[in-house]
Parts: C-alpha cells; structure tokens; sequence
C-alpha cells in the first residue's frame, strides 16, 4: 500500500464528513478510527480533515492542484470499499498531473 504515503504528492487536501451517531456513517467512523493515525504518520504535514455534523450522509472529498475536487459518498460502503476509494482517488490525482 505504497499509495498512502503519496497523498500529500497527489492531493492538496482530505476531508470526510460523517454523522456522530447515524447508522450510516458507522463503516466511515470506523475506517477513521482505523486508518488516521497511519496516513498521518506517513503525511505529516498534509491536512486530514475530519467532520462530524449531526445527519449528514458519510462522504469523502478530495482537493487536488488548481482547486479540482472530487467527492465520493459513502454510504453503504464497507471500511475496505472505502479504503479502494480513497486509493481510487490518489491514483487520479497522479493523473491530474500528467
């Protein structure tokens, strides 16, 4: 999984919003609790930005060069679905630069 610690070369900036308490946002807390202690400590200075809000459907957003941005939702989605998009959405950005 060598495509962690390139997110800070493909992508200017991360954010996942999710509900607190919603069922819907169960796999996206988990995938959180599981998998930001690992891409920060390979992305020191790159911004994960995490954000709960009550009600809100689970989503990913991705900020690459010239203010391109990709959302992705994830509701329904299992923790290693979720980790496929996050890579899904790197590899693009290695090709938005090409």
């Amino acid at each position: 999984m060598a495509w962690r610690g390139q997110l800070s070369r493909n992508l200017k900036e991360l954010r996942i919003l999710f509900c607190q308490k919603s069922d819907a946002s169960a796999c996206a807390r988990s995938f959180v609790e599981k998998n930001y202690k690992d891409l920060k400590t390979l992305n020191p200075k790159f911004p994960i930005l995490i954000r709960e809000c009550s009600g809100i459907e689970p989503q990913m957003w991705a900020r690459y060069d010239m203010g391109v941005e990709r959302g992705i939702r994830l509701e329904g989605l299992t923790e290693p679905q979720i980790l496929k998009t996050l890579e899904d959405l790197v590899k693009a950005g290695a090709s938005l630069k090409a």
